[in-house]
């Protein structure tokens, strides 16, 4: 019973046998490039994955049929024993590799290795809510385990794509979107930009630039799929860097009723009015 209960079978003379150990295979990582729309929506796409995958013609035995042979130092039991005080311990058979077996006649496609690189297609389903840095597991696509080991994990890194207008920022989504002075001034409805479509925003009388406004719900959903987050639209007011001579001449009669102190008009600017 102490042997069982904390791995000491294989150790002490009285302990139940344990079988062979074969070894796991390796497990391989993939980085992956999507878009912000993509890792928020979710998305499902083909990879090819390169890795040594189980031989098909030997099915991962690495011999031709009939090419293996019981290892005689071990009697095919892959353990070899030896008396060490009051304690016999048991080890991996070293002409072997532990697997009990020897290959006489390999397998002429693998060469005796049981494994061949192949470039593996693999569906990867990506949820809606992924960020940049997530690591999915995908369990048994890794490499094939040696001597008919279990294969490995494949690890897939997400690596997601910067947006040109919008940020991310845990569930809620950011962006900026300009305003006119006058709809600043005056109030006004704007149409802004979001992940589902174009929503209707109004802007109240006096609004200053830097307002941030949330439009609920159309943030990044929960991996859990239980609730998504807000975007978060921020306000510029946009100072024209050219304007009309009635422009110039309707904001000059608004600084003069405000009493703002405004630069004069230059020379350019003078004779351009004259010859109009």
């Amino acid at each position: 019973m102490l042997g069982d209960l904390f791995g000491f079978g294989g150790i002490f003379g009285g302990g139940g046998r344990r079988g062979r150990r074969v070894p796991r295979g390796r497990d391989l990582r993939y980085d992956l490039k999507i878009e912000f729309e993509e890792a928020v929506r979710g998305m499902e796409t083909r990879v090819q994955v390169p890795r040594l995958d189980l031989c098909e013609e030997c099915d991962g035995s690495g011999a031709e049929p009939g090419g293996v042979a019981t290892c005689s130092q071990c009697s095919g039991q892959g353990q070899v024993a030896f008396q060490q005080g009051f304690f016999t311990i048991a080890r991996a058979c070293a002409h072997c590799q532990g697997t009990g077996k020897l290959i006489t006649d390999p397998c002429q496609t693998c060469s005796g290795e049981g494994r061949v690189q192949v470039e593996k297609t693999i569906t990867v389903k990506i949820p809606a809510g992924v960020d940049d840095g997530v690591r999915m597991r995908i369990s048994g696509e890794g490499e094939a385990g040696p001597a008919g080991g279990v294969a490995g994990d494949l690890y897939v890194v997400l690596h997601v794509r910067e947006h040109k207008i919008f940020r991310r920022h845990e569930l809620h989504i950011l962006c900026d979107h300009p305003i006119s002075y006058a709809q600043a001034a005056l109030g006004a409805e704007i149409t802004v930009p979001t992940l589902d479509g174009e929503e209707t925003l109004t802007v109240s009388a006096g609004t200053q630039s830097g307002s941030r406004f949330r439009l609920r719900g159309k943030g990044v959903p929960e991996l859990n799929g239980r609730g998504r987050g807000d975007q978060y639209v921020t306000l510029h007011v946009h100072t024209p860097t050219s304007l009309t001579a009635e422009q110039r001449e309707l904001i000059g009669q608004l600084a003069e009723i405000e009493g703002d102190p405004v630069a004069e008009p230059g020379l350019f600017d003078r004779v351009k009015k004259i010859f109009h």
